[in-house]
């Protein structure tokens, strides 16, 4: 079982090859692939690398599948006794993306 920890927009992700993850918007064109080099862990087997912060020569490949949206949220103010009342909607855009390859 081979995994990797990866950095990406300041968040830290556990994934292996054929995992599909959702994150923020990324700016790039569905369908265009991407090389991660900002990897925390490496665990191949019994073999762990441990990155000081990252590991050397380590690559994790990812695949832009979709860009969506996520689920919508309702943000809702409220004052008491004042007749202040104010909700609003949210739906957060995401980025759909497939591990291709740890190495």
């Amino acid at each position: 079982m081979s995994y990797a920890v990866i950095q990406l927009q300041g968040k830290q992700y556990k994934v292996q090859a054929g995992d599909e993850l959702v994150v923020d918007k990324l700016d790039l064109e569905a369908g265009k692939t991407l090389e991660i080099s900002d990897v925390l862990l490496l665990v191949d087997g019994k073999k762990v690398k441990l990155g000081q912060p990252f590991v050397k020569d380590a690559k994790v490949k990812l695949k832009i599948v979709e860009h969506g949206k996520g689920e919508k949220i309702r943000v809702a103010k409220y004052k008491a006794k004042s007749r202040y009342r104010k909700v609003k909607g949210h739906r957060q855009h995401l980025t759909k993306l497939k591990v291709l390859k740890l190495a």
